[in-house]
């Protein structure tokens, strides 16, 4: 199972920065609203992060293809809540995203379900 497990992990890494870029991009643009999405969208068509991100997120996919071609879609789908977690982290970090003692519990009961899972 090593290289399925690589190959979702490949994926969720490639998700958690594609979601990342989407964020930064859009601490960048603005708040979307139908009043002023004359405004926005331009912006957003001009915000590099946006590309990045979405770009990101299709090489993911495509390694979440890889991996439900090799594994049953219930034993990969569980481990996508790796994403959960390097989200949690990476938005604390790099975002600097404020993250509550409760955040910080759920992620290590996601932790836990994420290692029975690979148990199985």
């Amino acid at each position: 199972m090593t290289g399925p497990f690589l190959l979702v992990a490949t994926a969720v890494c490639f998700s958690v920065a594609g979601e990342l870029l989407l964020k930064d991009g859009m601490n960048r643009v603005g708040v979307i609203a139908i009043a002023t999405l004359g405004t926005v969208l331009p912006r957003m068509l001009q915000t590099w992060q946006l590309y990045a991100g979405f770009g990101s997120i299709l090489i993911g996919a495509t390694f979440w293809l890889a991996a439900l071609s090799r594994v049953d879609l219930s034993w990969a789908y569980p481990l996508l809540a790796m994403g959960y977690i390097l989200v949690l982290i990476f938005s604390a970090v790099f975002l600097r995203e404020p993250i509550s003692l409760i955040r910080w519990v759920g992620v290590g009961l996601i932790v836990l379900g994420v290692y029975l899972v690979t148990r199985s």
